[in-house]
């Protein structure tokens, strides 16, 4: 049942809406998918079956209708868009790791540009009313400075993968120009589009290989030390649910007609939250003291960037967004969201999005009053 709060989010934007989410059975689509159905949305996945076992989206058992296709078959989004006529979308579904891009790089570029492309293709020619396509902070070209990335700075990418979300970037950049244009709303289309980039995020539910926290979760429940291999990389750690708080305002916002929000926005934590790997081990180790892990550094490894961050002052003031939990907090919900789920069979999901709507209407933050 929703409570008073959740019946307030965003100002009951979403209630009855026809909500289409592309990679609903990942982790950042579940948890938008959990938070959608919450504020009453009608909600769509449309994604590749779930890609790990456990999965996120199994474990929380919702009612939603779910459509197991591929972004790449226009004919099966086309039909999608057809039959249950979105009136908004959330473009999450992306080849989501670097290291398996160096692998398989046509599959990644396939997906993630391509794909994105038949996403925009699918929405154009169904007249939606709002886009928002999720990208990466790796989208920017990352020289490794100090200083976070803003909005207008150009887009990069050293492995494919980074650079494959630099160019659905710019596809989504060349689509609003082209035909979502903003000087032409409501003359020659009705569709507003935007890109959120967002660092690194953690929480309950994430078991895709090849991530620190799952690395480490999975590790201990197996009774194994994890092997490290990056130890000084810096990234921007948050919680997952405060990119979405982010993509949710911004959506809200397009829903609304406000044209000047269809464009690129940044969300990432304070300065506070951008911390080295082995920070991370020593953090959450204080929460689940079974943890243990060694250092693997090896000679010759795939390149990742060592430093990235965000600056996300354009969010902070156009749509007051702020992030709610600090480093210490997310680290501790996310260890505790695991260990509960091991160690209980407990899901914590309901838990922790209350906790979090709860934080933000402390701190009196504009979106969730």
């Amino acid at each position: 049942m929703e409570s008073l709060v959740m019946q307030h989010l965003f100002g009951g934007m979403y209630k009855n809406k026809t909500v289409l989410v592309t990679g609903h059975t990942g982790f950042k689509g579940s948890w938008l998918v959990f938070w959608l159905k919450q504020m009453g949305a009608n909600v769509i996945g449309y994604s590749l079956s779930a890609p790990t076992t456990p999965n996120h989206l199994e474990l929380l058992k919702l009612d939603i209708v779910s459509v197991i296709g591929d972004i790449r078959d226009l004919e099966k989004l086309d039909h999608t868009f057809d039959t249950y006529k979105p009136d908004i979308v959330f473009h999450l579904a992306a080849q989501a790791l670097v290291r398996p891009s160096y692998v398989n790089p046509i599959e990644t570029y396939e997906t993630n540009v391509i794909g994105t492309l038949k996403v925009f293709e699918a929405c154009r020619k169904h007249q939606l009313k709002a886009i928002v396509n999720i990208t990466s902070d790796k989208a920017y070209e990352n020289r490794e400075w100090v200083w976070g990335y803003r909005e207008n700075d150009p887009m990069g990418g050293y492995d494919p993968y980074s650079s494959s979300k630099g160019c659905a970037d710019l596809l989504a950049t060349s689509y609003r120009n082209s035909y979502f244009n903003i000087n032409e709303y409501k003359k020659s289309h009705q569709t507003l589009l935007a890109t959120c980039r967002a660092g690194n995020v953690i929480g309950g539910g994430d078991w895709a290989h090849d991530r620190l926290i799952t690395d480490i979760m999975l590790s201990v429940s197996q009774g194994k030390k994890v092997s490290i291999r990056n130890p000084k990389a810096t990234r921007p750690w948050q919680h997952v649910l405060e990119p979405l708080s982010g993509y949710l305002q911004v959506g809200q916002k397009l829903l609304e007609e406000k044209v000047a929000f269809g464009e690129a926005w940044n969300f990432g934590p304070s300065d506070e939250g951008s911390i080295c790997v082995e920070e991370v081990v020593l953090h959450v180790k204080q929460h689940w003291d079974k943890i243990d892990y060694e250092i693997n550094q090896v000679p010759n490894q795939l390149h990742e960037a060592s430093l990235l961050k965000l600056d996300c002052s354009k969010a902070h003031i156009k749509l007051h967004w702020k992030d709610v939990w600090d480093s210490k907090k997310t680290f501790e919900k996310t260890v505790k969201w695991y260990r509960s789920f091991y160690e209980e069979n407990i899901i914590l999901t309901q838990h922790d999005l209350e906790h979090y709507i709860s934080d933000a209407v402390c701190k009196k933050i504009e979106w969730a009053i």
